[in-house]
């Protein structure tokens, strides 16, 4: 069994290779956080495998999602508008993550300041998603995709620490600590 130490990292790049065309954007604005912000630090278990173009054979693809997934101590999920649109990487990864690695979900939403009903963005979630919440099959905190709760997130949620249900959300006083 791998050390589970890392980040997954998953997010609709809606076939484009263009790092500023899709939701690819956010996976690149974790990486410069990252590196300018000394407080927002991660595994990123992209990094710890050897890369992988979009261009190679899906089964190559999938074998190098699957033992980064391995690797991981939760998964990010960030959902954007056309997330749901998504028919293959994301449906695959939220699946492998839940059945196979039993990690916790953290769930960042573009375009939001503060997430307080999570049902309400329903409309917006993966079919796999919405599965693993009816199912109750893995704990899922739904936040904004703004950097004081992904960084929360991320160092409290793992493996052996879930969120205690599928539709947590942190509350308006955290929100109010973060200046959000």
């Amino acid at each position: 069994m791998a050390y589970r130490t890392g980040t997954y990292i998953a997010f609709h790049a809606d076939g484009e290779t263009n790092p500023t065309a899709s939701d690819m954007k956010y996976y690149t604005l974790l990486k410069g956080w990252k590196v300018r912000d000394d407080d927002f630090n991660f595994v990123n278990s992209h990094e710890k495998t050897n890369a992988v173009r979009d261009s190679s054979k899906k089964e190559t693809l999938r074998r190098a999602l699957v033992g980064r997934m391995n690797g991981s101590k939760h998964l990010l999920l960030i959902i954007g508008n056309t997330t749901k649109n998504d028919t293959d990487w994301v449906p695959f990864e939220i699946r492998y993550a839940v059945e196979n690695c039993k990690i916790p979900i953290i769930v960042a939403y573009t375009g939001y300041e503060k997430i307080m009903d999570p049902v309400a963005l329903s409309g917006l979630w993966p079919y796999e998603l919405a599965k693993a919440v009816a199912n109750k099959q893995v704990g899922i905190i739904h936040i904004p995709f703004k950097k004081e709760p992904i960084s929360d997130a991320i160092f409290q949620f793992d493996v052996n620490n879930h969120p205690k249900t599928t539709l947590n959300y942190y509350s308006q006083e955290a929100y109010n600590l973060w200046g959000l």
